[in-house]
């Protein structure tokens, strides 16, 4: 990893992008679904797996989803894997859902 990460909601794609150096290295999909954030794909370019992006991309996206006082919604195995280490975050999926993600 050369530069430091930055996480961004590009709205118009729907999904968070992480950028290293200027160029985007990961994403996580988003759809909209009421109140909450549905959460479909969360990917990290080839060469820059295994260096924690994924799981900055996925702090940053479920912090803003918070802060916009939205539920969410993983459907992303990598997204629901990611909020059952860090239980802070379980929370923010509906009670009666939980059980369906392993929450």
């Amino acid at each position: 990893m050369t530069g430091e990460a930055q996480v961004t909601n590009n709205e118009a794609e729907s999904r968070y992008e992480i950028r290293q150096d200027g160029r985007v290295v990961g994403f996580a999909e988003y759809r909209p679904a009421g109140d909450a954030l549905m959460f479909t794909h969360t990917e990290v370019e080839e060469g820059h797996e295994g260096q924690g992006l994924g799981s900055q991309l996925v702090q940053v996206a479920l912090d803003d989803a918070r802060t916009q006082g939205c539920q969410v919604v993983p459907m992303c195995p990598f997204v629901a894997a990611y909020i059952r280490e860090h239980p802070e975050y379980t929370e923010l999926v509906q009670p009666g859902q939980r059980g369906v993600f392993g929450l």
